[in-house]
């Protein structure tokens, strides 16, 4: 009785998984039908701030200013802000020393501002000095093309309180970094279709745009002060429940904005502690709750190889259900992404990024929740 009792669980779990997989698929087919129809629109009257913070960013910080220099953007509508949050490098002397246009300006977030919130300080601090109505945010390690943040806000009507916007992992000479870029964006994709079906959940600071009415209208980043990441998803995700803006995803290869890979294993680790760090603190229980019921049907991979050992073969063939169930859907919803976004060469390393993937995302949840993370050589407490 307790195997069958046990299998049945299992079973609901990969239901509820193949579920979310389909919604997403049927998102991403949406914005993609959406996409082939529409023609771009102008860029939005509003007057633009971009803001990009910053903290010990020597190796980029000039690279950056220049990509956002050359933005083929109407400069009489655009302002852009960057804030250094506390760097202990050169990087804000070389920003202040650069030869800069007139519409950038570099400030600094002052000491005790909201000690604890780190990055979400310092796009409070750049929203609270700018002149926009449309804030727009990406990272200082990021590179754009010149028609980035035209593409990006092509779309951005009346009607948008939040537009998010594609990121991509550059390339990289090693089997890690090819890794990265794929699993990164699953990621995206899987946002980008969660948006498409109305059921926002993920995005990406590194480019999303928003009204600032509406960042007003939902309190900003005072939701959840303590947490030191949530300027992205978090505050999406209330804009989404408590105005009448739309949330939108700009499924478009130049609206792709690029930043480079994890150097390494424990960089990555800290990076997906950051982000799973978030889960539990979603103001909507329902969506803990998939979220949960998503981890333990990762979680429900190594229990059934357990449960095959010591109870019953029956939970060989759950598991080889399972694990098929999840590699098809996987690699149809990153196929049709990578060929409307991305390039299908993403997917070489595909069948070793599964095999990964479950462990990854157990400890990443476990850890996110209950382990401290170092993030822009700080150490953050849980």
């Amino acid at each position: 009785m307790i195997i069958k009792l046990i299998a049945v669980v299992v079973i609901l779990l990969l239901a509820y998984y193949f579920l979310f997989l389909l919604q997403i698929l049927k998102g991403l087919r949406k914005l993609i039908s959406h996409n082939s129809y529409k023609s771009h629109e102008s860029v939005p009257e509003e007057l633009i701030t971009l803001i990009i913070p910053f903290r010990n960013e020597s190796e980029n910080i000039l690279n950056s200013l220049a990509s956002i220099i050359n933005l083929e953007y109407p400069k009489e509508k655009l302002e852009v802000i960057f804030v250094n949050d506390f760097s202990d490098d050169n990087s804000l002397d070389l920003l202040c020393k650069a030869e800069k246009p007139v519409n950038i300006r570099v400030l600094s977030v002052p000491d005790n501002y909201s000690k604890y919130q780190h990055k979400k300080r310092a796009i409070r601090y750049g929203i609270e000095n700018s002149s926009g109505e449309i804030i727009v945010t990406t990272d200082a390690d990021c590179v754009h093309s010149s028609i980035w943040l035209k593409t990006l806000l092509s779309r951005f009507d009346k009607e948008t309180g939040f537009m998010s916007g594609p990121v991509e992992f550059t390339d990289g000479p090693t089997l890690f970094s090819s890794l990265q870029k794929l699993e990164f964006s699953g990621l995206v994709l899987t946002g980008a279709g969660l948006i498409g079906i109305g059921d926002p959940l993920i995005c990406n600071a590194a480019n999303i745009a928003y009204r600032k009415k509406a960042f007003e209208e939902t309190g900003g980043f005072y939701y959840k002060h303590s947490l030191s990441s949530g300027d992205d998803e978090l505050l999406m995700q209330k804009i989404k429940k408590e105005t009448s803006y739309k949330i939108r995803f700009c499924i478009n290869k130049n609206a792709i904005v690029k930043t480079a890979p994890n150097n390494n294993l424990n960089q990555f680790y800290n990076q997906r502690k950051r982000w799973a760090s978030k889960g539990l603190f979603y103001s909507d229980h329902l969506l803990v709750l998939k979220l949960i019921l998503i981890f333990l049907f990762y979680l429900s991979f190594p229990v059934q190889i357990i449960l095959g050992i010591l109870l019953s073969p029956l939970f060989y063939l759950t598991l080889i259900f399972s694990l098929l169930v999840k590699v098809l859907m996987e690699f149809l919803i990153i196929k049709i992404g990578a060929e409307e976004l991305f390039s299908i060469k993403i997917l070489r390393p595909f069948i070793l990024a599964e095999i990964l993937h479950i462990p990854y995302i157990i400890i990443a949840g476990i850890s996110g929740v209950f382990g401290n993370y170092l993030w822009k050589d700080r150490r953050i407490k849980r």
